[in-house]
């Protein structure tokens, strides 16, 4: 199990104030596959750059996918290493639909499909009960300081991510607030694209259309 993955499976099953974005969550799944790559020693953070200490990487799946991710240039001996946000945002591309596909691959999750209006055929994603659904579960009944910070960050908690205790690590806050900074990036970007489609609507119904 990964922070990731049990980040994933609450998104999925326990009640939140507002949907979840996929881009929101990819960006905080790349987060926690840092952290916990930190916490294996697969890597380490010298001035918000990510550094491989060199270790063997006793990880699996797609934690293992991430570790091998790092770029060529950023391996022991080479330079310039890549930054936290660097990888933020080239790890958590598409990352939300990469851990779902994988949670389905394993018969974690599947398809609930239900017929609308006789005809239309639609199918919604349904965790199934697993050891991995009861750990995830687990962990946010105990208020596991590092998922709850990162369940906040996406809006899955009404408590902002700095009022989360527990979190001494100075590697693990660096990288949680890096996730908020992305995260405040792309709602900017959201915010940006809707102001220009509105204005686009304005001027067609100005100009008659």
């Amino acid at each position: 199990m990964t922070t990731a993955q049990d980040l994933l499976i609450i998104t999925l099953d326990m009640p939140s104030a507002r949907p979840v974005e996929r881009g929101d969550l990819s960006l905080a799944l790349a987060g926690a596959e840092l952290i916990d790559l930190l916490n294996a020693g697969v890597v380490r953070l010298a001035d918000a750059r990510v550094l491989p200490t060199g270790q063997p990487a006793d990880v699996e799946g797609l934690l293992a996918q991430a570790a091998a991710s790092l770029p060529a240039a950023a391996r022991p001996g080479s330079e310039p290493h890549e930054s936290v946000d660097d990888w933020l945002w080239r790890r958590g591309r598409g990352l939300s639909a990469v851990y779902l596909d994988a949670l389905e691959a394993e018969g974690k999750l599947t398809r609930e499909r239900h017929r609308r209006l006789l005809v239309l055929h639609s199918s919604r994603m349904v965790l199934v009960d697993s050891p991995a659904r009861s750990r995830a579960a687990n962990r946010w009944a105990a208020d596991e300081p590092v998922l709850i910070a990162l369940a906040a960050a996406v809006g899955m908690r009404i408590r902002r991510i700095d009022e989360v205790e527990g979190i001494s690590d100075d590697a693990v806050a660096s990288v949680l607030a890096a996730v908020i900074d992305a995260l405040t990036e792309l709602a900017g970007e959201r915010h940006r694209r809707a102001r220009k489609l509105e204005d686009a609507a304005t001027d067609n119904v100005q100009r008659g259309y």
